[in-house]
């Protein structure tokens, strides 16, 4: 078909609407992206995010152009950071004529994980999410692994005590310029745990590690706390939700 053809086709999405009724959210969703992440050092990661990406409709409009979701994530996100998340929630709105958009993304993310006491490295894998809103700016959030030790366990017990495998969920809003980004939430939450997840570890390491959750005893209700602790003490996120699980243990 000849340009002029399809510049002639009826725009039906763009037809009015006589039912008066707005929607706040319309878009794609649950979409598989390959992303480039850039983490709180400057370096690059490629993973691959589960994608939602929506605009509010005016009660006057039909329909919204779906197309255009997947035009402005091809050609505006390149790499994933603050400012590019901004960015392209701000342009979607225009593209869309909205007066909102949002976009979450979920994806694996990353770090080098050197064992305590061989120095060996290998990979652990993090569960990152970015929530970037128009109207209420941007969420960062992160679910780390933990190894947490009862310490009702240690003080009833002659020798060792039970240990569990959790994970703590952070979530914080911070203002502009100012983020906490996804290495910032594992260390604080690393740091509440009883012993932190190693992907590779040595008899010399399982050793230091076993001792380190020992020394550390800690409910699931501590390791919240602290972590808010921790959030208070650092003047950038606004807002933060934390949860904490364990197996057969919830705060």
């Amino acid at each position: 078909m000849n340009p002029l053809a399809l510049m002639q086709l009826q725009d039906v999405q763009a037809q009015g609407d006589p039912r008066e009724v707005a929607i706040d959210e319309v878009g794609i969703c649950d979409l598989r992206v390959p992303v480039r992440v850039v983490g709180r050092e400057g370096a690059v990661q490629a993973t691959v995010a589960t994608t939602t990406v929506t605009v509010d409709l005016s009660a006057q409009l039909r329909g919204t152009h779906m197309s255009r979701f997947l035009e402005a994530l091809g050609e505006e996100l390149s790499v994933v950071s603050p400012s590019t998340l901004r960015t392209f929630v701000a342009s979607v709105r225009d593209r869309l004529g909205s007066s909102r958009a949002r976009l979450e993304m979920k994806f694996p993310y990353f770090l080098d994980r050197v064992a305590p006491v061989s120095g060996l490295t290998a990979l652990v894998d993090f569960d990152g999410t970015v929530v970037a809103d128009t109207s209420s700016g941007l969420t960062i959030g992160v679910r780390v692994p933990i190894t947490s030790l009862c310490p009702c366990s240690r003080e009833i017990s002659d020798y060792g005590a039970h240990n569990q495998r959790g994970h703590i969920e952070i979530e914080t809003v911070c203002t502009t310029g100012s983020e906490l980004w996804f290495e910032d939430l594992i260390d604080i939450a690393e740091a509440a745990a009883s012993a932190p997840i190693y992907s590779l570890l040595k008899r010399v390491d399982e050793r230091h590690v076993t001792m380190q959750a020992y020394e550390n005893p800690a409910f699931v209700e501590d390791i919240v706390r602290d972590v808010v602790v921790a959030l208070r003490r650092d003047t950038r996120p606004q807002e933060w939700l934390v949860r904490v699980t364990n197996q057969g243990e919830h705060s």
